[in-house]
């Protein structure tokens, strides 16, 4: 999926920028009557410029013989094509007939040769005339020298007699006080087609509904954040969120909301920002397709944050070879989000040098993920001190995850009360893994009721270890209830260890089956059996037992002999002493006290019971005693006890 657009295209656009460019300087003249039509200033072909010329000897012809409108019109005319010289006489002469069109152009063509005040002056004897442009020209002038009653006044009227560039001049005039008056009039310059107006009044009503949602309070930037899991900074996709973290958000949802509707209007009549802020709100939606035209519109007319945004969605299309030239171009344009997706591609290609080279870019654009992507850059590499370096010149400039990194660095140094301000302070500030590193450095000062609040608040927010280690304590204390509630969240996070004591919390409810019938019909899998097999697929190991055990029990021994073989290979001992009765009961005794013996030697007293007892079979008395006296020394109690009985007994068989 690549949008990149042709050379025809590029020239089009600039052609638009041009004639825009122009279109504004030529919106504050203000032309008589029927001449609107007559004239077109932004003719590009030569049949118009001949146009033009026989409509300004016309005017000029009729003007010579004392013709009102002729004298305005060809003044304006002139004004606009920047002839001030030709223009002012007939502009002059007209306004001396009381023509309220050329009073207004003759203060803007004061106001280009720098008499501000003579210019105000004739603004204002077309303004009170019923000049609206004049009106508006003139309440302008009064703003920028303070004087905003005078200000709002004047835009007011030109405001009031439709005027678009009036009413949005006074809707900001209004906004800049906090009135809430500010947004009628953004709705009205809009309505008009003022695409200024219509980016702002979208952002008015875009901001309005998300403080509806979120709370009026609620200003925390959304930011993904990978969970850890452990005593580490972030997740080996750190480097990539880093460079990402700036990256447009648009709002899920079905129907367009008002607006949006405001913000493609305005992307429509080409606002670079508002095309942004559309592709965002589309990408957010799934419209890939759509987003990527108006990222690569706004990207076209010079937005940086748009060409980043493209290149996103071109990596996640798999098209990193595109992506790589909008970052390179957004980039270039200073944006520091861009440098750090440079880095982080170049990082996951190996070329560190490279890497460094964009994330200091991203730096010296003003962008503190720079210095984060440099530590771990410089962390992965094993150069610990740079990497502080770059974790605390991020740290003091609130990054939250360069605090918690810095402060992990420094607990693996020993220094635990060097560590924990900055835990604290990147956990106050919202990482989720830092609450769950305090709750860590807690639990290793014997302080478990501090290191449960920690727990919990990371936990809260979704981390998945932090939540297993809520419900382990919550099962210590016998709040069967939460215990419950938080393995089922750590273990549909993905934690093996939550997985397997939810399900032996669910195991424990289970009545007792009894014992199997030949022939009935075989049951379906528990809620509780399936999340041993999920923490056994894992390869939690006494799960792997646990899911063996039950299919035993089913009498499904092919399925018992996989899982027990899965976890006595990994080294479990429990795995290879259950797989070797499995066997022993096929009539596979010696690979049984092959599975016996790696048991035993791990510390298994039933399996060196077991050996002992097949040794004696076999008539290897002093085999058998050795593998008593393990037996004895493992445990536990009850098989101490038979060892030791059959010990007496092999050693009087010996002695008779």
């Amino acid at each position: 999926m690549v949008f990149m657009g042709d050379r025809a295209t590029l020239l089009e656009t600039g052609r638009f920028v041009q004639r825009h460019a122009r279109n504004a300087a030529d919106e504050i003249i203000e032309a008589a009557g029927a001449v609107d039509a007559a004239v077109d200033t932004t003719a590009e072909t030569d049949a118009d410029t001949e146009n033009e010329t026989e409509v300004e000897a016309r005017h000029r012809r009729a003007a010579e013989r004392g013709d009102l409108a002729s004298m305005s019109a060809l003044g304006a005319l002139l004004l606009r094509r920047g002839d001030l010289d030709g223009a002012e006489p007939y502009l002059r002469g007209a306004t001396a007939e009381g023509d309220r069109a050329a009073a207004n152009n003759l203060g803007v063509l004061l106001h280009q040769r720098g008499y501000a005040e003579e210019a105000a002056g004739w603004w204002r004897v077309a303004a009170v005339a019923g000049s609206a442009p004049a009106a508006h020209a003139l309440g302008r002038h009064h703003r920028e020298r303070g004087d905003e009653p005078a200000a709002e006044y004047w835009l007011r009227q030109a405001a009031e007699q439709g005027h678009a560039l009036g009413a949005y001049a006074l809707a900001d005039l209004l906004e800049h006080r906090s009135d809430v008056g500010a947004e009628r009039w953004l709705r009205a310059a809009a309505e008009q087609g003022h695409r200024e107006a219509a980016y702002r009044l979208a952002l008015a009503l875009e901001r309005r509904a998300t403080e509806t949602t979120r709370g009026p309070h609620d200003t925390g930037t959304r930011l993904r954040v990978p969970g850890t899991g452990a005593l580490v900074p972030t997740g080996a996709g750190a480097t990539a969120e880093g460079a990402a973290a700036v990256r447009p958000v648009g709002e899920p949802g079905g129907e367009p909301t008002e607006a949006e509707q405001w913000f493609r209007q305005a992307a429509a009549r080409g606002h670079r920002r508002a095309a942004l802020h559309l592709g965002a709100i589309l990408e957010q939606r799934g419209e890939l397709k759509e987003a990527g035209r108006w990222y690569l519109s706004s990207a076209k007319e010079g937005e940086a944050k748009a060409a980043c945004a493209l290149g996103f969605l071109l990596r996640d299309a798999g098209d990193e070879e595109s992506a790589a030239v909008w970052w390179l171009r957004a980039a270039q344009d200073g944006d520091g989000n861009a440098a750090n997706a440079l880095g982080a591609l170049h990082a996951a290609r190996g070329e560190q040098q490279t890497a460094e080279r964009w994330y200091r870019a991203a730096m010296d654009a003003g962008d503190v993920n720079g210095a984060y992507n440099l530590g771990l850059l410089c962390a992965a590499q094993d150069r610990i001190p740079q990497a502080e370096q770059w974790y605390r010149r991020a740290a003091y400039a609130g990054h939250r995850e360069a605090a918690n990194a810095l402060a992990v660095l420094l607990l693996q140094a020993g220094d635990a009360n060097g560590a924990e301000p900055w835990f604290s302070k990147a956990a106050e500030a919202g990482s989720v893994d830092a609450a769950f590193n305090l709750g860590i450095l807690h639990a290793g000062r014997d302080d478990d009721r501090t290191a449960l609040v920690w727990y919990e608040r990371a936990a809260a927010a979704g981390h998945t270890e932090a939540a297993l280690q809520v419900g382990i304590a919550a099962l210590r204390d016998g709040d069967e209830r939460t215990a419950e509630r938080h393995l089922r969240c750590a273990a549909g996070g993905g934690s093996a260890e939550a997985a397997f004591r939810l399900a032996s919390v669910l195991d424990a409810r289970r009545p007792d089956p009894g014992p199997a019938v030949l022939g009935a019909p075989r049951e379906e899998k528990t809620e509780c059996e399936e999340w041993y097999e999920r923490a056994a697929q894992q390869g939690h190991r006494r799960a792997q037992v646990r899911v063996g055990m039950l299919a035993a029990g089913r009498g499904d021994l092919a399925e018992a002999d996989r899982w027990y073989r899965e976890a006595a290979e990994a080294g479990s001992r429990n795995g290879a002493f259950n797989l070797g009765l499995l066997l022993a009961r096929e009539g596979s005794e010696r690979e049984a006290a092959l599975w016996w013996t790696r048991a035993a030697r791990a510390g298994h007293g039933r399996a060196a019971l077991r050996l002992a007892l097949l040794a004696a079979r076999r008539g290897e008395l002093t085999e058998g005693r050795r593998w008593c006296a393990r037996a004895v020394e493992l445990g536990p109690a009850e098989v101490a006890e038979r060892a030791a009985r059959l010990s007496e007994a092999l050693h009087q068989e010996l002695t008779a």
